[in-house]
């Protein structure tokens, strides 16, 4: 049995860059690799995408990300614990595959499913969010279970290098190993709580190293363009020091990790995951060198006897109009361009918003100053039941050239499909997952 591990988090979602988790693999001196791709607005489109094509509905940046590291990782004995499995794990081993094959690479790669409970979830069982039926949301397009370590567990007494999963809580891709490495038991509650702690300080990458951290003039951060993703040294008994790269920007203090400590966290002393019910307010936190922090202490108990399921529903269409305003007058100008498409629109649209960027986009009217700016946007969005019918936001605001006030400009119009979220929970044993091997 080791007594420490090494383990790197190469992206904190979909879209993060890709080069920080080659400087991990190639420099990082680690056993595991994770990267967490996914949210719960994810793998509902993953979902649709699945639907329009079997083949798809894994990450889209699962095919760059691989071919980026599929060497290094075999060349470094570096294993990858991933969920770019999205809504289609199956299909995204199938690809691995395909680009190992492709490299002359002998490699063994495991799927970890049983996520998709949209066959197992009652459609009359309440939403959390509402108490309310999750048929009164509209039509369900996809139900993924939050799986915790169990299947990952599984997958890494084999041989694989590359596991792929779908839904898994983000803590439990970095408990995974953990417990695989130190022999922790499922129920030794006191270390899965630990190993959660630490788990959750990884899952987002980049903020624990400054990325979200960073406030120009405030909370300032060196060499952003270069941001390192984080290492963590955790040791059998649960002690861990969060890390990153020697010479990658971004910075690790306390700040940092306090900060990434409390995010999404309700209740400190009971932090719900699949493999463990955490607590956090025990956790003790230590300076203990450059771009070093000591973590320990952490507790736990038992893990919750049902799952949560977050819940994909079709949720209609959006149609958005942009079109600019600047010089004298701008604000008013804008003001008077949405009251037209607003009286153009009316009882057409039962939800439509009026903003102005840069005025009162994101506070509404809470916070705003009598100085005007000398430019500002306008946005128009309505929901609808259709596509064309939410196209008459952006062809009202396209109008605007010359049937509104002087001097708009630059129009933009958009019309896209919404998928909605909401969450449900499942008994624990209507959810099991399984693992599928192949290799090259």
């Amino acid at each position: 049995m080791k007594e420490k591990i090494r383990i790197g988090c190469g992206a904190g979602f979909s879209g993060d860059r890709l080069d920080p988790a080659l400087t991990l693999v190639e420099n990082g001196k680690l056993d595991y690799l994770v990267l967490e791709c996914l949210a719960e607005r994810t793998i509902a489109l993953a979902q649709k995408r699945k639907l329009q094509n079997p083949l798809l509905g894994y990450d889209p940046l699962l095919e760059r990300r691989i071919e980026l590291l599929i060497e290094p990782l075999k060349r470094k004995q570096v294993r990858l614990i991933t969920n770019m499995g999205a809504a289609n794990p199956l299909a995204a081993l199938d690809k691995v595959l395909e680009i190992a094959k492709q490299k002359n690479l002998a490699i063994t790669v495991a799927a970890v499913t049983g996520d998709d409970v949209l066959a197992q979830i009652n459609p009359n069982d309440p939403c959390l969010e509402t108490g309310k039926p999750l048929t009164t949301v509209g039509p369900l397009v996809s139900a993924n279970a939050y799986l915790g370590s169990e299947g990952i567990q599984e997958a890494l007494q084999s041989d694989a290098g590359i596991i792929i999963t779908g839904r898994v809580a983000d803590p439990s891709l970095f408990l995974a190993p953990m417990m695989h490495e130190f022999k922790w038991h499922s129920d030794d509650y006191a270390m899965l709580g630990r190993g959660t702690v630490l788990g959750h300080l990884m899952e987002c990458a980049g903020q624990v190293t400054g990325g979200y951290y960073a406030d120009p003039g405030k909370k300032d951060v060196p060499d952003m363009a270069n941001l390192g993703h984080p290492i963590l040294e955790v040791a059998s008994n649960g002690e861990g020091v969060v890390t990153k790269v020697t010479g990658t920007g971004g910075l690790i203090n306390l700040d940092t990790v306090k900060e990434q400590l409390l995010y999404e966290v309700v209740n400190p002393y009971e932090y719900f995951t699949p493999d463990v019910i955490a607590d956090f307010s025990l956790v003790k936190l230590q300076a203990s060198g450059k771009d070093e922090v000591r973590v320990t202490r952490g507790d736990g108990k038992r893990r919750p006897e049902t799952f949560k399921v977050s819940v994909g529903y079709q949720a209609g269409f959006i149609g958005e109009g942009e079109i600019a305003y600047a010089g004298y007058n701008a604000v008013r100008r804008a003001r008077l361009a949405g009251n037209i498409v607003k009286e153009r629109l009316k009882g057409v649209f039962h939800e439509l918003r009026v903003d102005l960027i840069g005025m009162n986009s994101v506070h509404g009217n809470e916070f705003h100053k009598n100085n005007e700016p000398y430019e500002v946007r306008l946005r128009i969005a309505g929901k609808a039941g259709t596509a064309a019918h939410a196209a008459r936001v952006g062809e009202e605001v396209e109008a605007l050239y010359t049937n509104g006030p002087a001097g708009g400009g630059g129009v933009r119009k958009y019309v896209h499909e919404t998928i909605g979220i909401v969450s449900t929970l499942l008994p624990r044993e209507k959810v099991k997952p399984h693992v599928i091997l192949k290799s090259t």
